[in-house]
């Protein structure tokens, strides 16, 4: 008890009063080097104890700088002072090998703790699938928990916050839902690291369902989980649900909840309401980061606004002192090459501050690939691929750009570059969320249960469109494919499941992802399809949002 009265204390308070009494227990002087955390005075404590130190002391030594690879080498000073580790020690050092990238260190760790057969413990377990998902090797994190006998609310989170950190958003989602059908209690992480999975795969149902156990399980007033609520409907398309949650949770909201309201307004490209909330937030005593400059520009980025977006990094340094990060300048290289300043963009990436790194040779090859800039195309496709030799999309935009350009000598070219690496295209997939349950479809799909409906619905689309004068669209004068494979395209086939499963109430949108880019094709056709369906369809591809109601697209026909 008086440990925990401690922890509440002043800890110069505290560390006067043990000064002056004639005994004070090494649990009090334990909880003092954890308080101390944040000044110098841990370690100078620690080294003037009045009792030989024991392994709880060195843990508390060891949290107090788990921040710092200081740590690591207490940890060894422990170990030759012939002082074992517990769960808590190990938990601690694995929470700072993930967050100083200490993987080797880690991996040593790992084996010591199964040497003294701790690793299955769930204090230790959970840590480990913390430090094995934060060092982007999920198979491992998985691997790690599913050996653990005794899984706890914590050893869920860890796991399920892990998946979703590494683009797994099906296995995260699948093991929130084992986790409840074993009755293990859920946490704000856990429930945050869902809502993220959700937000991935833009899964409104499934964002709905974990809103609604959030409000029973009381953890929806929860800051955390309020701002994954925001980011999830954000990016699930449903931005009024997300500015509702957000209304609903200002008093509490902390500047990252505003960063994903920003960040949901600026996915849709609109730049008013990004700036409208940038300024609320410096009204109530927030302060901009860089993840609300992040948002600013990629709202600018997305409106294809390449001056806005210039002003406004130049503001991020010059008038808030924050440096621009890659990430920054990618928007700006972005927002250029789309327009099809595509030389400017290059020029900008080549002398940034910052090294490129894939993300801005895929931004400029993908802008190059829209303009049917081939020459280019190659160029960014070569710097791409250097960096990311298996970037299966990068191969799937040259070959065709390539092939659109009538280029068969360099197509085949890449094409035994992909088999050298043994490489596949990637396939163009989407999908759609209908009761929970997530429908995937490829180009020329008949493997749905409801096969001749969705053919027979989109037949009957495809003619109403053409009776309001829709005509095929096809990327840059190449090769014209048969009208059927036109027809027949993943997120066509899509929208007529969509519509043939009421996936959405009467005048509610119907919600399509897609892995890849939204064909020229498509894009033109959905204009159309709004207006036969009389809804509002929303497309989320691999660059942005779009949404089509009333014959047009909020995009703009700039993606």
């Amino acid at each position: 008890m008086a440990s925990e009265a401690a922890a509440n204390t002043d800890p110069r308070i505290v560390h006067a009063q043990a000064l002056k009494s004639p005994y004070t227990p090494l649990s009090i002087y334990n909880t003092l080097i954890r308080l101390y955390s944040t000044t110098p005075y841990s370690l100078r404590l620690f080294s003037h104890l009045p009792f030989s130190p024991t392994v709880v002391s060195w843990t508390a030594l060891i949290s107090a700088n788990s921040s710092s690879p200081l740590s690591l080498r207490l940890f060894l000073s422990m170990l030759r002072n012939s002082h074992l580790p517990h769960p808590g020690t190990l938990a601690s050092l694995f929470k700072t090998a993930a967050s100083v990238s200490a993987l080797l260190f880690g991996l040593s760790l790992h084996s010591l703790s199964i040497k003294l057969s701790l690793h299955s413990h769930p204090f230790t377990a959970s840590s480990l699938v913390n430090f094995y998902a934060k060092c982007r090797l999920p198979h491992d994190a998985c691997k790690v928990f599913d050996e653990i006998t005794d899984k706890d609310e914590v050893c869920y989170a860890s796991a399920i916050v892990g998946l979703a950190q590494n683009s797994r958003p099906v296995e995260a989602l699948s093991l929130f839902a084992e986790m409840k059908r074993y009755n293990v209690v859920s946490t704000v992480h856990s429930i945050a690291g869902a809502l993220r999975a959700a937000a991935e795969m833009a899964a409104l149902e499934q964002c709905s369902i974990i809103h609604g156990h959030a409000l029973v399980t009381g953890f929806d007033t929860d800051v955390v989980v309020g701002s994954s609520l925001i980011d999830g409907y954000g990016k699930s398309g449903l931005i009024m649900d997300a500015r509702q949650v957000f209304d609903e949770s200002l008093p509490s909201l902390n500047v990252v909840g505003w960063n994903a309201m920003m960040s949901g307004y600026a996915q849709q490209g609109d730049n008013e309401s990004v700036l409208e909330l940038c300024n609320s937030m410096e009204a109530r005593g927030f302060v901009p980061d860089e993840f609300s400059f992040l948002a600013i520009l990629t709202a600018f980025r997305n409106a294809g606004l390449v001056a806005e977006t210039k002003k406004w990094l130049s503001r991020m340094k010059n008038d808030y002192g924050l440096e621009p990060r890659l990430e920054h300048y990618t928007c700006l290289v972005g927002a250029m090459a789309q327009v099809g300043q595509l030389e400017e963009a290059e020029s900008v990436a080549m002398t940034m501050p910052h090294k490129p790194d894939a993300a801005v040779w895929r931004a400029l090859l993908t802008a190059c690939a829209s303009h049917g800039a081939a020459d280019m195309a190659s160029k960014m496709s070569r710097k791409l691929l250097a960096l990311d030799p298996l970037d299966e999309s990068a191969y799937s935009m040259i070959l065709n750009v390539l092939s659109a350009a009538g280029r068969w000598n360099e197509v085949a070219e890449v094409r035994t570059m992909m088999k050298n690496k043994w490489v596949k295209k990637e396939g163009a997939r989407s999908w759609i969320e209908v009761k929970g349950e997530v429908h995937v479809f490829m180009a020329g799909d008949r493997k749905h249960e409801l096969t001749s409906e969705i053919y027979r619905k989109l037949g009957e689309l495809m003619e109403e469109i053409e009776k309001l004068g829709y005509t095929p669209v096809f990327d840059h004068g190449g090769e014209r494919e048969k009208r059927e494979a036109h027809w027949y395209h993943s997120e066509k086939l899509a929208v007529a499941f969509g519509v043939v499963s009421e996936a959405a109430p009467p005048g509610k949108a119907l919600r399509i992802v897609k892995n890849l880019r939204i064909c020229r094709d498509c894009h033109e056709a959905f204009k159309y399809f709004c207006r036969v369906i009389d809804r509002e369809i929303i497309v989320r591809d691999v660059n942005r949002y779009h949404r089509f109601f009333n014959g047009r697209c909020t995009c703009g026909d700039n993606w």
